[in-house]
C-alpha cells in the first residue's frame, strides 16, 4: 500500500427482472470507504438493453429503487431511518443480498486515495 491509499469496498448494482431466467444488467456502483470517509453510488440505465431482457420491465421502479440507494449514500434527510447510522453500516444494508429487482452484487476491495474517482472509474468498467 503506498502513503495515502486507504482499502475500498464496493458493489455492482444489477437488475434482475426476471430471476427464473437468471438474466442481470449491471446499472450501478457503490463505494465505501472508511478512511476517508466516504460513501457514494453511481449509476447508468440502459433502458433498450433492459427492455431486451423484460419488455415489461417497470423501468419506473427501477429508477425509484436507484434513487433510494443515493438517499442512503448521501445520508441525512433523505436517508430516513438510515439517516443517524454511520457510513459503514449503510454500505452493508446495501450490499446485503435482497430479492427485489435491484440487487447488489458480491463486495469487493481494493486501495485507492480517492474514492470518487474510483467510483467513476468502476462505473466505466462494469456498467458503460
Amino acid at each position: 500500500m503506498t502513503s495515502g491509499q486507504k482499502i475500498f469496498e464496493y458493489a455492482a448494482l444489477r437488475v434482475v427482472p426476471r430471476v427464473e431466467r437468471g438474466e442481470s444488467m449491471n446499472v450501478g456502483v457503490v463505494v465505501y470507504c472508511q478512511g476517508l470517509d466516504f460513501l457514494g453510488c453511481r449509476s447508468h440505465l440502459d433502458e433498450r438493453r433492459l427492455r431486451a431482457l423484460d419488455a415489461t420491465l417497470d423501468l419506473d421502479g427501477v429508477r425509484s429503487a436507484l434513487r433510494a440507494v443515493d438517499a442512503l449514500c448521501c445520508g441525512g434527510e433523505r436517508a430516513g431511518q438510515a439517516a443517524d447510522e454511520p457510513p459503514g453500516n449503510r454500505f452493508r444494508w446495501l450490499t446485503a443480498p435482497r430479492s427485489t429487482i435491484v440487487q447488489p452484487g458480491p463486495v469487493h476491495a481494493g486501495l485507492t486515495d480517492d474514492p470518487a474517482a474510483e467510483l467513476d472509474r468502476l462505473l466505466d468498467l462494469l456498467v458503460n
